[in-house]
């Protein structure tokens, strides 16, 4: 792991996902992080089957290991140990947490003004939401996000991760960065306000803009695209097959590599847009008799893959190669994305 953070301490009272997975990867990165957990563990200790070893030779849920490596843990509850606790962040460079708004003063009181606080909650410190409670999956269903996750025809689907906490510990992460420069240019350290609900509007990304460019609400399309065709996963021979075409240029190769008898109008993504239903039917039916791996060998210069399983993916020669699954305290993890060189 990279030092580029040696020297800096964060004490982490964040718990389940979007502080501890922003904490990890400062940790990744060589900040000293302290986790501060109750006497009865983070919530994700018990979110489970399966459990396995943990970093200390204990049993525990795997999710826990997701977002928790490289962390010095103690155990202290904040509402009759608190004065440890504000000896700890004493010496510290960043505090993290994720509890309601204003639990934090009314925890620890006040706190040193050089010590840059990176608060997390659900919907944010102001707002008629402020105080309302938030797991993963309920801004999944009030971002919007699940009215266009899952196929046509059928219910609204979550993503299949906790995308929301993800997106929003890696901007919690980079925020934090920002600070410490900002800290150490002039001296000041911010108070940093992450919120669920911003993080998962704004990674709404082309689906929101669609909407402010036409007024019109997106549905659910399975894997397909809005703005892209083909774009999407094709039933074949062994599973199922993602074929992306980006670009008029890819479209005009995967004409010639599949022998489509395509039409004046699809040459551009305009009319294959006003043509998706032809378009992924004549697609369809060239390689429904195909092998996952013939296509691939077949397409290349197109964006296009098998849908691996996760075990496939993290067996992948690729994930092999870059050492994505990696070691910590003998404890399988998976690695830190970061590369320095």
């Amino acid at each position: 792991m990279s030092g580029i953070l040696d020297g800096v301490k964060i004490v982490d009272l964040s718990r389940v996902l979007a502080g501890p997975y922003a904490t990890q990867m400062l940790s990744d990165m060589g900040a000293e992080v302290i986790k501060i957990e109750a006497p009865w563990g983070d919530d994700t200790r018990k979110w489970g089957p399966p459990f396995t070893t943990g970093f200390d030779g204990k049993q525990v849920a795997a999710y826990f290991l997701s977002c928790n490596r490289g962390k010095e843990i103690i155990n202290l509850n904040l509402k009759n140990q608190a004065d440890e606790v504000k000896k700890m962040i004493q010496d510290a460079d960043v505090l993290v947490e994720n509890f309601r708004p204003g639990t934090l003063e009314r925890l620890l009181g006040k706190l040193p003004k050089e010590l840059i606080v990176c608060s997390i909650s659900a919907y944010g410190s102001t707002g008629p939401r402020r105080d309302e409670p938030g797991y993963d999956i309920a801004l999944q269903a009030r971002s919007g996000i699940m009215s266009i996750t899952g196929e046509a025809e059928g219910q609204p689907a979550k993503v299949g991760v906790a995308w929301i906490d993800v997106i929003t510990g890696l901007n919690a992460s980079n925020a934090i960065l920002a600070a410490l420069f900002h800290k150490m240019k002039t001296g000041e350290a911010k108070r940093i306000d992450i919120s669920l609900w911003d993080c998962a509007i704004a990674a709404l990304v082309n689906q929101a803009h669609n909407v402010l460019a036409s007024g019109k609400n997106p549905t659910r399309m399975g894997s397909a695209h809005p703005n892209l065709v083909p774009y999407r996963a094709f039933e074949v021979e062994d599973g199922w097959f993602v074929i992306g075409v980006g670009s008029d240029p890819q479209w005009e190769n995967l004409v010639q590599l599949l022998g489509i008898e395509s039409k004046e109008e699809w040459a551009e993504n305009t009319g294959r847009i006003a043509a998706r239903s032809d378009v992924e039917a004549c697609i369809a039916n060239k390689i429904k008799h195909r092998s996952r791996k013939d296509l691939e060998d077949l397409l290349q210069g197109i964006p296009c893959s098998p849908v691996n399983t996760i075990s496939e993916a993290l067996n992948d020669p690729q994930s092999i190669a870059r050492g994505l699954v990696s070691s910590y305290n003998n404890v399988q993890v998976l690695a830190s994305p970061l590369r320095f060189k």
